[in-house]
């Protein structure tokens, strides 16, 4: 029968870029989004969160209030969360509401 063994609790996951990555910085890999806990050299294992709550940069204007409990995304070629599924990826859900005028969104990571 195949065992499983515990390695950790999986809050962070150790991550190696091909290019340097800033503190802060959302990283998306495949499925996997997390955020670099500090700048990490381009060949070099670093860390990446891959759970808890994070203030995240989102358009500003009419029409892109979030609601609590909102499922967000990733825009890579905006570099913010957006409602729009179509193309991102799944960061996780909204755990505060943000406003029109808000430029973020607090979400909690949802892998």
């Amino acid at each position: 029968m195949a065992q499983t063994t515990f390695i950790h609790e999986g809050r962070q996951i150790e991550f190696t870029p091909t290019v340097a990555v800033a503190a802060g910085q959302v990283v998306v890999n495949g499925d996997l989004v997390g955020i670099a806990c500090g700048p990490i050299a381009a060949n070099v294992a670093g860390t990446l969160i891959v759970d808890g709550v994070f203030d995240f940069p989102k358009q500003v204007g009419a029409s892109t209030a979030v609601v609590l409990g909102t499922s967000l995304y990733w825009d890579v070629a905006n570099q913010r969360a957006t409602a729009t599924a179509t193309g991102n990826k799944l960061i996780g859900k909204c755990t505060r509401a943000a406003t029109d005028a808000a430029s973020a969104v607090r979400i909690r990571l949802s892998q």
